[in-house]
Formats: C-alpha cells, structure tokens, sequence
C-alpha cells in the first residue's frame, strides 16, 4: 500500500472536496438502498398507462359531483315531516280527537256529572261556613250576661250546630233527591228551612239593630248577618241548579262540528220526550246494504254503526250483535 506524504504546506483543497463528495455519494446510495421498496407490477402499469393517484382522486371527484346533481333533482327529502311539522301535526290530531270526544253524549254526560259534584261540594262548605261564621253571634245572643266559661256560657255554643245540622238534614235530603232527578217539592221542608234561616237571622242580627244596641253601626249589622245570608241563598239556589242539571240533554246541539246522533231516550225522561221506538231488524237490513255497497267494513264496530245508522250506542250494539251472529 502506499502512502502519499503530504507536502509540508498542508493538504490539498481539491483532494478535500473530492473526498467529501464521494462520501455524500456512498451516504445517498446507502439510504436508497434501505429505504426504496418494491414496484408492483399493477403500479408499474398504472404508472405506464397515466393512472397516477392524482388521477384516480379527480375522476372520483367528477363521479360524485355527477351523482349530486341527479339527486339533487329529487324533491322528496322535501317532502318529509321535520320534527317541528310533525310535533304540530301530532298536537293538531289530539285536538282534533279531544274535540270529537267532547261532542260525545257519554263524555257530555260525565262533564256535567263531574261539574255537579263540584257544585255541590263547593255550595255545601260554603253553606257549613256561612253557618259556622253566625255562630259566634248567636252565642253572644243566647248566652245574654252569663259569665265566660258558666254553664250558661258553654251551652250557648250548642245553639247555632244543632240548628245548623238540622238545616243541613233538609237541605242535604233535597240536594240528593234533586240530583237522582226526583226534587222534593215540599212546602213544609220550605217552612222548616226559613224557619231556621230566620231564627239564626234574627239571633245574629238583634244585639246589632237600632234601638238594641248601644252604639248602631251599619257596618255591625251587616258583618253579623252576612253568614246567615249566604246560608239563605245557597238553600235557596241549590235546588234550582240541581234542577236545570236534572233535565239537561246530553244529545247534540246542533251546530256544524256536533255529530248527526241521537241517545236513546228513555220512557221517563225528564224533558217529556216520548220513547223512541227503533226497529233492530231494519236497521240490520240497512247495515248489510252498506256493508254491501262498501260504505261500512265487513264487521263494522258499534260506533261506525251509530255514525252510519244515526242511531244510539245501545241500538248500534244491538245491530252489531246481530251482524256478527247471522240474524236475518
């Protein structure tokens, strides 16, 4: 092997950058060597043939820009409910069945049943309150100068209940027999009320009156006597509304929303409407016929009947049986 001396000078730039370009070299080739994979053959062709991947990107982009505009042209996801439509479309429909069902004569009928029970609920604890409230006063008019807590005292606390349950005893009796549609009219349960009313009125109202008391003030008068008052108009309105309750007619009113129905009116209806006669077997006949002509299904419920046949629920059953077992 030999050795080059360098001269004493130093060594030579040249031979420098030719040394350190060849090692850039052996470094590039050595990286290539690691790094550089295999070349498929479908690659190759592909490369040969100018499908690049580029290519390949932009025709996808074509074929889908195709296929939005030709479903862009398709109105149907215009037509679907939103949520928001369907929302209102669902509120809409309830309202809708609410409202049928209000013009029902049973729904009708369990709304005044329901209205009357609060009515007289609310008119019986008013009446209990008005008679508690004249107690305190007809206590200080029977108990007179008797000393608090004597015996005299302490009785004439009695004096207003035992009336009170007295009066609500007759006002309780006709209430009940006015809402089975029977009202007493009795004018010796009407003395009996105006007599306690009048006693509990005179009771109340004597400490308070001119002459009687020792400074007369309207104000008293009326203060004292206002519970016995409300007791007198709620025995008095009580039976009238019971009444007008009694003889209310459950049927349809008329008007363009109620339904063309007719209950069946019973023999002793309170109105005096005559019994209606209604003859099953024709009205079955006419049921067949429309089942015929397509107007009613093949087994139609009691209630397309009714709304068919203009008849009531009970007659529309009775033809609905009579459909369904083969009566001729």
């Amino acid at each position: 092997m030999n050795t080059q001396i360098p001269a004493a000078g130093g060594p030579d730039p040249d031979d420098i950058e030719q040394g350190i370009a060849a090692l850039e070299r052996h470094l590039a080739e050595v990286g290539d060597a690691t790094t550089a994979q295999p070349v498929t053959d479908a690659e190759l062709q592909d490369a040969q043939s100018g499908e690049t991947r580029r290519v390949r990107r932009l025709r996808a982009e074509v074929a889908e820009s195709h296929r939005l505009a030709e479903l862009q042209d398709d109105d149907t996801p215009l037509t679907l409910d939103t949520p928001k439509v369907r929302k209102r479309r669902k509120k809409a429909h309830e309202a809708a069945r609410l409202h049928r069902l209000g013009q029902d004569p049973a729904m009708r009928a369990w709304q005044a049943a329901r209205m009357r029970r609060v009515l007289v609920a609310a008119a019986m604890l008013a009446l209990a309150l008005a008679l508690a409230w004249s107690t305190a006063g007809v206590q200080k008019f029977a108990a007179g100068d008797a000393e608090s807590w004597s015996p005299e005292w302490l009785f004439a606390w009695c004096v207003e209940p035992f009336m009170s349950l007295a009066l609500l005893v007759v006002v309780g009796a006709k209430s009940y027999m006015g809402v089975r549609g029977q009202p007493i009219e009795s004018r010796t349960l009407n003395q009996i009320e105006w007599l306690f009313l009048g006693l509990t009125v005179g009771m109340n109202a004597w400490p308070y009156l001119p002459g009687v008391a020792e400074t007369f003030t309207v104000s008293d008068l009326v203060l004292h006597i206002l519970g016995p008052v409300v007791a007198v108009a709620i025995v008095t309105a009580l039976p009238i509304i019971l009444a007008a309750f009694t003889r209310l007619d459950h049927g349809p009113t008329g008007g363009l929303t109620a339904p063309t129905y007719r209950d069946n009116a019973p023999a002793d209806r309170p109105g005096g409407n005559p019994p209606v006669r209604v003859d099953v077997a024709e009205l079955t006949a006419r049921a067949r016929g429309l089942i015929a002509a397509g107007e009613l299904p093949a087994e139609p419920s009691a209630n397309a009947l009714r709304q068919a046949l203009r008849c009531g629920m009970d007659t529309a059953r009775a033809v609905r049986d009579a459909l369904r077992g083969g009566v001729r």
